[in-house]
């Protein structure tokens, strides 16, 4: 097989190196939240130093405004970002995965049902609506998770939806119904298997947007005062830009890097779905 592009042998290998490299990233980052009870230097509410200290021997990110050792916070909020972030890419993940099975292969009535409700919560304002749940009921970690969850996985159902209608008509899955297969087989050890990867390709994107959604939430104040995130550490900077740097640059910089990490995955990933063979071009 000959094509015509000469840049698609590079293809493969690019999608590896950034694969490579998200990978590092997140395992960093995870390795950060796991053992932040070893590395950090402090409690991250517990007042460690003079106030708006730069960063220094003692505290090698600074001090915030009262005093409190930032690398610890930093620490602190990566465990509680991640939690949020994987949580909301699980549920969204179930939901999804869930809704768009049942619409692709029952059709009829439920498709549509399910396809309109699909859409009404497709079109919420993701970051409008988790400000607005917030204010009338309060900060806290399960109430961003909640009115995440609920909003991130129409993107799931519609792309497992378009799977399962191709899937439905191959003739494996045809013969399978034939030989008596339930439908719980089909979904647990036919259809699953097969949408699983490109489910995979898109919670990675989902959890970056999680991230960041939460992250601006915590700047404008809507964090959980008693969760340590990094956008709760970002938020209490806003006043401190010109006199202390470092209180928006380290947590901008840990968002940042988990963000790539799991967009570089996910492109991996998505490159992986595409050319599952790893196929050059000169094949």
């Amino acid at each position: 097989m000959v094509l015509d592009s000469a840049s698609l042998p590079s293809a493969p290998a690019s999608g590896r190196i950034a694969g490579a490299i998200g990978l590092v990233l997140i395992g960093v980052i995870i390795i950060a939240a796991l053992f932040a009870p070893w590395l950090a230097s402090a409690d991250p509410f517990d007042l460690a130093g003079p106030a708006l200290a730069g960063p220094s021997p003692n505290h090698i990110m600074g001090t915030d405004a009262i005093g409190r050792d930032l690398f610890s916070g930093v620490l602190y909020g990566t465990r509680t970002s991640l939690l949020i972030a994987i949580t909301v890419g699980a549920l969204a993940s179930a939901f999804g995965v869930t809704i768009g099975m049942i619409a692709g292969y029952y059709g009829g009535f439920a498709d549509d049902f399910l396809m309109r409700m699909t859409e009404l919560f497709q079109v919420l304002p993701r970051f409008f609506l988790a400000a607005v749940a917030i204010a009338l009921l309060g900060p806290g970690v399960d109430r961003v998770i909640v009115v995440l969850a609920l909003t991130s996985w129409p993107v799931l159902a519609r792309v497992v939806r378009a799977e399962i209608l191709a899937l439905k008509q191959l003739d494996f899955v045809l013969a399978s119904e034939a030989l008596g297969a339930t439908k719980f087989h089909l979904f647990k050890n036919v259809f699953l298997p097969h949408v699983l990867p490109a489910v995979l390709v898109l919670v990675g994107l989902l959890m970056g947007q999680v991230l960041l959604t939460e992250a601006s939430l915590g700047f404008i104040g809507l964090g959980d005062p008693n969760a340590m995130t990094w956008g709760t550490l970002a938020g209490q900077a806003q006043g401190f830009f010109r006199v202390a740097w470092w209180l928006a640059l380290f947590p901008g910089l840990a968002i940042s890097a988990t963000v790539l990490g799991l967009n570089l995955i996910a492109d991996a990933l998505s490159s992986r779905v595409q050319n599952p063979a790893g196929i050059s071009a000169t094949e």
